[in-house]
């Protein structure tokens, strides 16, 4: 019999699970991309009609659909990957989804990691 007390489930110094969670969205080019576009909305999606504000509401998912040329179910799914880390928040305007990059999630992601390494 030993007298150890079992290991924690997670190291101590172990990388914060919500970095991971959002390093993991960001592993893929497409969802990087579309973040990118999602910066600068007025620029990146111009050639569409917009019917809200890209700016205070964000880009119509079928805009994003159609610059990306993905399936829609393929640009949806993105999209919620990035909603579940954080990077994105989701608004319905009418029938339609519209996203829009959370700036202050992403400063606090970005001294997040910068602490880590």
């Amino acid at each position: 019999m030993t007298d150890t007390a079992p290991a924690p489930a997670t190291a101590p110094d172990a990388p914060d699970p919500e970095l991971l969670d959002v390093l993991r969205a960001l592993a893929n080019p497409m969802r990087l991309q579309m973040l990118w576009w999602l910066r600068d909305p007025v620029r990146h999606f111009a050639e569409w009609e917009a019917i809200a504000d890209p700016i205070e509401v964000g880009v119509c998912v079928s805009h994003l659909q159609a610059k990306a040329g993905l399936a829609q179910s393929t640009v949806s799914a993105y999209l919620a990957e990035l909603q579940r880390a954080g990077l994105v928040r989701a608004t319905r305007v009418g029938k339609w989804t519209h996203y829009k990059r959370d700036e202050q999630r992403i400063a606090h992601v970005v001294a997040l990691l910068g602490r880590t390494l």
